[in-house]
Order: C-alpha cells, then structure tokens, then sequence
C-alpha cells in the first residue's frame, strides 16, 4: 500500500451525486468500513465524534508499536479527497441528537460508537489520583497530545511501580506502553488464571518479553492513598476458583484471611468496555438492550427499529475485532443505498 501509494497515488472511486446525505456517527472502524462504499454510491456523507479526530480505537486506543498512526491518516487522506466531511468535538445524544440530525436534512444515519465505557470495579479508592482507566491511559500514552480532548493533554505520571489490573488485549496493551514510558516494575493482576484470560497469547508473550510479569488468582479489593492523597498501594486478596458456571466461567472465590498488600505508584484498570446508553436515551424507537447495546432487527443490513438509522460495530456487538466491526459497516453501506433508492 505504501509503494502504491508514493507510486500511482490511491484514490476511492466517486459515484455521480445523488443528493442524499448520510451521517456517521462514530468515525472509529465501523463508520470508516461504512463511508468507502456510501462515497462509491455517490452519496453525501459527514461524520460526527466526540473526539478532535477521527479515527476512534485506531487513533485513540490502539497502540502505536501495534498500528502507527501515521497509517490511519494516510487512509484517512483519502475518504477526504473522496468528498467525506468530518465534525469532532461533538457527542451525538449529548450536544445534539439523531433526530437533530434528521430535521439537519441527513435521509440516513449510520451508527458506529462502539463500546467507549471502562468498566469499574467499585472498589474503595479506585478513584484515587494515580488510578488510571484503560482507555484514558491508552490514549494520553500513545496520541499526540494535539489530537486529545482538551484537559487532558498531558502524558501519564507513572512512577517507578505500576500495576494493570485485568487479563485482556486492553491489558497488554496498557502493560507494553507503560514499559515504554519508562516504568521499571510493570505487573499485571488478574482474578483467574493465565489459562482464563481473554486476550490473546501473543501479546501476553511480548509483554512477558519486554518485562512485564503476572501475578495471578489475586483480586484488588482497595485502593490507599498516600499523605500526599495521591495512589501508594492496592490491598488485594488470594482466590481460588469455584465451580464453572453457566457459560463455563469459574467464580473467584476470596480466600478468607488472605489480604496482602502491593506498593504501588500508578494502577491501570483494563477491565473490559460498556456501551454508552446515551445514543438509546435519547433516540425515540431506537431499541437496545444489555445496558445501551443498539439492537438491529437484521444483522446482515445493520437495521435498526427506527426507521433510516443503521448500525454496526461493538455498539451492536458488544467488544469485538476491528475487522469485525468494518465488515458490518460495509453491509450497512450496501443496505443504506438500498433505503436511499426507496425514498427517491
């Protein structure tokens, strides 16, 4: 891509206007498998995010040692040449809703948000300054500090001890970039085992690799702040497994009198992602489910139960692959065309 890129120059193929405009919500991996194809249509689109730029997980999530930045907005270059708008700093649901976008004059709305809410733990302290959320370390480590939200535009402070808590992709990744913040003691803490953990064994052995150890079967139950008020340790528990339940999970069961504690100067919660319920609040006949997961009543079109809004992506999904989630946005592509025929 690159040598064709310098060479013959990359262009998306433009479809003869059609006068209908749809909007994006979400300009992560969902929205952008969305725009190649509605732009070959010929159709008028713009994208809407919360954030200063587009791009969502590949730009605010993933780390750079994984997908260079560089790599996303050369692409990006593209879907702008091709015609495609981009509004940030805007949270549909909040500064404005998808029925403000329908009265704007958009005839279709995609909806690509994704699953942006770190789950908590509600553990005592977990608040505590020197307690990061995944998502909010990830991108303060690894976005240059112009593209971030205003108010945060700083890297993390890390100190020497750092602690992830958590057994997924998130904390790898979260363990490999505070190695390379210069941290010197990086350990991740996890409930089960190393056999249980979610995210994939590659990363887990190049965080092993580059330093990172595990401690597992031991559950943060407290967070202690220092004279300072800022993180100096995390109380944690032994557990054991119990028995598996109904999808084969085993529960950590504390083990009584076990509580030990771990000098600490950061922690980083990677514990997994919700849906944000505010697309589904403020949506009149917009169904979800799951605490804000937007139903589709035809997962091969992206449809939803209101009328000219599709979906696709972990909004829809719940916490999946970026492929995944661009794959359902070129369907959604193919079945907006179809509903923007039936409106001519």
């Amino acid at each position: 891509t690159c040598y064709e890129r310098k060479t013959a120059g990359v262009a998306i193929p433009v479809g003869k206007p059609t006068g209908k405009k749809v909007a994006i919500v979400g300009a992560g991996p969902a929205g952008l498998g969305c725009v190649e194809k509605l732009l070959e249509q010929g159709h008028s689109v713009t994208f809407f995010d919360s954030k200063p730029a587009p791009g969502g997980l590949l730009v605010y999530g993933i780390p750079n040692f994984k997908l260079a930045k560089e790599v996303f907005f050369c692409r990006w270059g593209d879907y702008e040449k091709a015609g495609a708008k981009f509004v940030g700093n805007t949270c549909i649901g909040k500064d404005k809703t998808i029925d403000d976008l329908f009265k704007e004059g958009f005839d279709a709305v995609f909806v690509g948000v994704g699953t942006g809410i770190d789950a908590r733990m509600e553990t005592p302290g977990e608040d505590l300054p020197g307690v990061y959320e995944g998502t909010d370390f990830l991108m303060r480590a690894n976005t240059d500090l112009t593209l971030l939200p205003e108010g945060i535009r700083e890297r993390p402070v890390l100190g020497k001890r750092v602690v992830v808590i958590g057994g997924g992709d998130t904390a790898s990744d979260c363990l490999r970039s505070a190695l390379r913040l210069g941290a010197e003691e990086v350990t991740c803490v996890y409930r089960r085992t190393e056999k249980e953990m979610p995210g994939g064994r590659k990363d887990r052995k190049m965080a092993k690799e580059e330093g990172a150890k595990y401690r597992c079967l031991t559950q943060p139950v407290k967070f202690i702040a220092g004279e300072d008020g800022r993180l100096t340790a995390i109380e944690c528990s032994e557990v054991k497994l119990g028995e598996p339940d109904a999808k084969g999970r085993r529960k950590p069961i504390p083990v009584e009198g076990s509580n030990f504690s771990i000098a600490v100067d950061t922690a980083i919660k990677a514990l997994g992602y919700w849906p944000d319920p505010v697309i589904g609040k403020t949506t009149p006949g917009l169904e979800v489910h799951d605490w804000g997961l937007i139903t589709v009543t035809d997962k091969e079109t992206g449809a939803t139960t209101r009328e000219g809004v599709f979906a696709a992506g972990d909004g829809v999904t719940g916490a999946d692959l970026v492929v995944t989630a661009m794959i359902g946005g070129r369907k959604a592509a193919a079945a907006i065309g179809e509903y923007l025929k039936t409106k001519e």
